[in-house]
């Protein structure tokens, strides 16, 4: 029997989503934050190069910096509403 997942309850996932929302305009500032620093330090550092070498390190930074967020924040998502305690293991019964 599959067991429900408390994010099949609106009240619960509308919370969770808004957390998940709230966590990732958090992410988005401080990738924000990071590329202005990065970008400053590398001209600093380097002057002026290319303007495509810039445009790549901050795409880099950011998309990186973007995934991993959403990522880790759908973890924190699944694991801090119990969603992960629904899922049905059968295959932990069987002896190899």
């Amino acid at each position: 029997m599959v067991r429900p997942s408390p994010l099949d309850d609106p009240k619960n996932a509308a919370h969770a989503w808004a957390r998940y929302r709230r966590l990732m305009r958090f992410m988005f500032l401080l990738t924000t934050g990071t590329v202005i620093v990065a970008m400053a330090i590398l001209y600093k550092q380097l002057g002026m190069v290319s303007v495509h070498f810039f445009i790549a390190i901050a795409l880099a930074i950011g998309f990186a910096m973007l995934l991993m967020s959403a990522l880790m924040g759908l973890v924190f998502l699944s694991s801090g509403t119990g969603h992960d305690e629904s899922v049905d293991n059968s295959l932990d019964d069987l002896d190899f």
